[in-house]
């Protein structure tokens, strides 16, 4: 480990301790925010978690809207983020404002919100879900139901697909997901007969349809980890393969690279807005308790109830 990474490391945690503070990082960050981090994992898992943990403050290594849903579960603690400009494009892609139009258009339609949303949008939400529970909760929404679903329209068709519903989709994509190169992968699967490829369901159809696993990115990690196979291709976001490789040290792990974009390509999947946390940033927040998370309790109030009723049908 880098020594000055190591240095930081070191003063984050004891700044922490005395601060009664715990460290949430999310599967994607970099992997030295990972090993700095009390509890790592995807964003609800971690919002769970900091409802279970006795500190004073939280910090979440992630992006905004994973730590509006950390203030809404958690609203007597103090919610800090290392960056308030790590934001997300799937969350970006549907603005509250919008989709209360587009409700407006459709009255007689509940609407299923991605946990990948701003707590403004959870607020105008009938239930949220998340990329592992999403086909058991539209499972148990009435068969006539009239759905909107939002805002990742790969994964709404996705649930379509294996639900046999015909939800009305919001045009929404995570960026990073959406632009593995079909062309790489099946030039990996040449190279690379017989070896599994995993993927997220916020891939891209072709994608997915090239694909042996399809699941969460703890789904994924879980099975390379139950697996007893040695290689895997790996699609999604890359800064999963630091915990794969942690928890697998004997076994390989491909990334599919993304598309070429105007002549210019890029070496791995990696989400910018997650990169934007650094230990530097972690330990400026813990040091002046600033970036604070605030949500509106009207906000608040309302989207509570759609997360709360998601964890019930889970």
């Amino acid at each position: 480990m880098d020594f000055k990474n190591k240095e930081y490391i070191d003063k984050i945690k004891e700044l922490a301790k005395t601060k009664n503070a715990v460290i949430f990082a999310h599967y994607y960050t970099r992997p030295e925010i990972q090993e700095v981090a009390d509890f790592i994992g995807d964003s609800l898992a971690l919002a769970q978690q900091a409802t279970r943990v006795q500190a004073d403050i939280l910090v979440m290594c992630g992006v905004h809207f994973m730590g509006e849903t950390m203030k809404i579960l958690c609203p007597d603690k103090k919610v800090l983020i290392p960056d308030m400009n790590a934001g997300c494009s799937l969350a970006d892609s549907c603005k509250a404002s919008d989709l209360a139009e587009f409700k407006a258009q459709h009255p007689d339609y509940m609407v299923v919100s991605y946990v990948n949303t701003t707590a403004d949008v959870k607020a105008l939400t009938d239930v949220v879900v998340t990329s592992s529970n999403a086909k058991k909760i539209v499972d148990q929404l009435p068969k006539d139901a009239k759905i909107i679903f939002g805002p990742d329209h790969n994964l709404g068709s996705y649930i379509n697909s294996v639900t046999g519903r015909e939800m009305l989709l919001w045009n929404g994509a995570c960026h990073v997901h959406s632009r593995f190169s079909l062309e790489a992968l099946l030039q990996l699967k040449k190279e690379n007969p017989g070896v599994e490829v995993l993927a997220h369901p916020e891939c891209k159809a072709p994608i997915l349809a090239q694909s042996d696993v399809i699941g969460s990115t703890k789904a994924l990690l879980e099975h390379t980890i139950q697996s007893s196979a040695k290689r895997f291709i790996i699609a999604t976001e890359s800064g999963i393969l630091f915990e794969m490789q942690r928890a697998c040290p004997d076994k390989e792990f491909i990334p599919v690279p993304p598309e070429v974009t105007e002549g210019v390509g890029c070496s791995c999947n990696e989400c910018e807005y997650m990169r934007m946390n650094t230990l530097e940033k972690v330990y400026n927040c813990l040091l002046n308790e600033s970036p604070q998370i605030n949500v509106d309790p009207t906000v608040a109030k309302k989207a509570v109830v759609s997360i709360e009723r998601m964890l019930s049908m889970s």
